[in-house]
């Protein structure tokens, strides 16, 4: 996983709301083992019709999803955020998200941002007039400036921001205290008998 730096980027409108993770990612398409192939598959159904956004040009390379409220809601599957990040996307903007999906992307590398509906009325109407309007994300400040100018903060646990900025997964995180552990447990071979029984 590649540490997370701010950046710029266009935006998808996709205000939809209760969009649930069959829709991101269908059934079919977990049998792969290939995350990279993934993309291919997001949104597959609705991506046949020609109006769709994922289809119109004027966004093609956005990096940054903005979604109506309750994204990925269904099922638990990992599929949804390998999905969006194999096509493209490196954050997703909604007014909530979907508890599990909100947890899955965070270990995949994949910032799910909760904006306020002010926010996300202005985005869609600032996309709308303008389709290159961009926003700049910045996790280490939480915060996204918008396209006028204007910062608006997101939350994030601080668990999960160390690993997004470090580029680290939960096990990268513990290996971290590896030379501490190996202290201990050096320590520890001396300090216990376990002929005796006797605890340090």
């Amino acid at each position: 996983m590649e540490p997370i730096q701010p950046f710029q980027s266009r935006i998808v409108p996709l205000p939809i709301e209760n969009i649930d993770t069959d829709q991101i990612i269908p059934a079919r398409y977990l049998k792969v083992t290939d995350k990279s192939s993934l993309g291919e598959g997001l949104f597959v159904d609705w991506r046949r019709d020609p109006a769709f956004a994922l289809n119109n040009e004027a966004y093609s390379g956005a990096e940054v999803l903005l979604a109506g409220h309750n994204f990925g809601c269904g099922s638990s599957r990992e599929h949804a955020p390998w999905a969006l990040k194999a096509y493209g996307f490196r954050a997703i903007l909604s007014t909530y998200f979907a508890d599990i999906f909100r947890n899955n992307a965070l270990k995949n590398g994949l910032l799910p941002l909760v904006i306020t509906p002010e926010t996300q009325a202005y985005l869609l109407e600032a996309v709308a007039t303008d389709p290159q309007a961009t926003i700049y994300v910045d996790l280490a400040e939480q915060t996204i400036t918008l396209p006028n100018g204007e910062q608006v903060t997101f939350q994030i646990d601080a668990f999960s921001k160390t690993c997004l900025l470090e580029g680290i997964d939960e096990l990268g995180y513990l290996m971290k205290f590896r030379p501490e552990v190996e202290t201990y447990e050096a320590q520890r071979q001396y300090a216990v008998s376990t002929l005796q029984g006797d605890m340090p």
